[in-house]
């Protein structure tokens, strides 16, 4: 398969606790709307949008977990090959911002250390808000993460977010994959033959006598849909 037929994907998990507009933020991103009305996400729901970021084609599937407890065992499932994070709090629910650390810990459980960003949402209701600018500043300067404001009714900042979480994992892959390459520029003169095209690690005799390690770097790509630019799906 050429490598102009193939396109980065990034599994992306949204998470906080209920009502902090998770739902909201996705719908708003995917399909451009709002909608006032809160309705409770019933375990997860997913929705995906195309985007070109550095000249780099990437398809975001951006995965909406319910934030109630009774629900954990099935949104923990859905963790599980996450590739970036938001974590939501909202300004006008002081739970949810004592919330970030739990969720933080739920998703690295599963994953690990994955690209996140700390979101702190409605900020349209900032004459509501029982979190002072400080401590959410605090709080994103502890986790080390980077901190965004945004209105999901007023469609403040919430491109920017899904923006930087794709430009953080394509400069990890970038990295990654340099290093696959150092690796076989150290080695490739002492254990035989190396071919980079696609797959998984594999030995081979070849014809004169000497093993043949065939080394294939791990890409998170894969077949690219011919999706219209920007575009979105419901699944």
């Amino acid at each position: 398969m050429l490598e102009e037929d193939m396109e980065v994907a990034i599994k992306v998990v949204v998470v906080g606790n209920g009502a902090v507009g998770k739902s909201s933020m996705i719908q708003r991103y995917c399909k451009g709307v709002f909608t006032k009305d809160y309705k409770k996400t019933i375990g997860v729901d997913f929705l995906e949008r195309q985007i070109v970021v550095n000249d780099e084609e990437v398809r975001l599937m951006l995965w909406d977990t319910a934030g109630q407890e009774e629900f954990d065992a099935i949104t923990k499932a859905y963790y599980r090959g996450a590739q970036a994070c938001v974590l939501v709090f909202s300004t006008t629910d002081r739970e949810s911002f004592q919330s970030i650390n739990s969720w933080r810990e739920k998703v690295e459980a599963e994953v690990g250390d994955i690209p996140t960003v700390l979101v702190q949402n409605k900020i349209d209701l900032l004459e509501e808000t029982v979190i002072k600018n400080e401590e959410a500043e605090a709080l994103a300067k502890r986790l080390k993460l980077r901190f965004y404001r945004t209105s999901v009714k007023e469609d403040l900042n919430v491109n920017e977010v899904f923006k930087y979480l794709a430009e953080k994992y394509l400069q990890r892959l970038k990295q990654q994959t340099a290093e696959e390459t150092e690796v076989v520029h150290t080695t490739s003169n002492k254990i035989g033959v190396f071919n980079t095209t696609s797959g998984n690690v594999c030995n081979q005799s070849s014809s004169n006598g000497r093993e043949v390690i065939t080394l294939r770097p791990n890409k998170q790509r894969t077949k690219k849909n011919k999706i219209p630019f920007g575009s979105c799906s419901l699944l």
